[in-house]
């Protein structure tokens, strides 16, 4: 009875040991959810549709973009630890996922509940105004800001994002105290400042047809050098604030999916992060190339959660 309970358990072994790979073999059974944590209409939203349509030309099944936005862009996360570990939902993973867990308490992990596929682009930010703003120069703004505390208002794409903390992380550097209101995303934003509720935007180049239009002024970026667009605007870093922020990001999976399955998620967008119309659409933005292989990405994700947990420290923002 022992030694027919024994091959039993053997035979049960072995069937499940051949069911992973033929679940690798089948995928995706049906479309691939693409989750963008941000608003539709916002930069993000645009290069993520333009990654799913090239991707799912490697793919027998479509990918379906599905915006949630709000929560400083980590609905997506949420997303990812209640849905099927199948592989069929895929978030974007904003750089926000490794510090907002040392400042407020929430029900998910960066590390224990994401399987990391594939890192894809980081932001070129910036600082922009109305046009019609009396700030010529960012200096100006910050000085406005130093004689008048806690009155500039200036608006981010949302609680813990790097528009926001960057924003902090200069202002006490500068001794300056600026007012912040997040938004869920670039197109709430801009509709904000367009429609003067607040005095300067911090935001990815969802700012870029504002800015080519007349309708809004940009004062600095934020990249390790100057822009191809706009050559005559200085970087935080020149004007000697000695800060550098482009924020990457990449796509994840829920925990637990097969590794199988992980490789053909990797494998597709990666030609889809390489296809012409996709890398026209970044340039667009001017969003560079951040590719990094499932393991580099989730070695990044482990280094980023412990410098968060440092800078939130530094900036009196972690929990305690």
């Amino acid at each position: 009875m022992k030694r027919r309970t024994l091959i039993q358990a053997a035979g049960a072994a072995a069937v499940a040991g051949a069911a992973a790979p033929l679940r690798a073999q089948n995928f995706p059974t049906r479309p691939i959810t693409l989750i963008c944590p941000w608003p539709a209409g916002g930069s993000t939203d645009v290069t993520m549709r333009a990654l799913a349509e090239a991707t799912a030309k490697h793919l027998p099944q479509p990918i379906v973009v599905e915006n949630r936005p709000g929560a400083g862009g980590t609905l997506g996360i949420v997303a990812l630890k209640s849905a099927q570990p199948d592989g069929h939902t895929v978030s974007q993973i904003p750089l926000g996922a490794f510090r907002i867990p040392h400042t407020q308490k929430v029900p998910w992990d960066p590390l224990a509940d994401i399987t990391y596929i594939i890192g894809i682009t980081g932001y070129t930010f910036g600082v922009v105004v109305p046009a019609n703003s009396p700030f010529k120069t960012f200096k100006d703004l910050v000085e406005w800001a130093r004689a008048n505390p806690g009155k500039l208002d200036y608006g981010s794409t949302g609680t813990g994002t790097s528009p926001h903390l960057t924003m902090e992380e200069l202002a006490l550097a500068q001794n300056v105290k600026f007012n912040h209101i997040p938004y869920k995303g670039s197109a709430d934003l801009m509709t904000a400042i367009l429609g003067g509720q607040i005095m300067a935007a911090t935001d990815a180049t969802g700012f870029a047809p504002h800015v080519e239009a007349g309708k809004l002024r940009l004062l600095v970026t934020w990249g390790e050098r100057r822009t191809k667009r706009w050559p005559d605007v200085p970087t935080l870093k020149e004007l000697g604030y000695g800060i550098v922020s482009n924020s990457p990001y990449g796509l994840g999976t829920s925990k637990g999916v097969d590794p199988a399955i992980v490789r053909m998620l990797h494998d597709a967008f990666k030609k889809g992060l390489e296809d012409p119309k996709h890398l026209a659409t970044l340039e667009r933005y001017d969003q560079d190339v951040w590719y990094r292989s499932s393991a580099d990405y989730a070695e990044y994700a482990r280094e980023t959660f412990a410098r968060e947990r440092a800078l939130m420290e530094r900036l009196g923002l972690a929990k305690t």
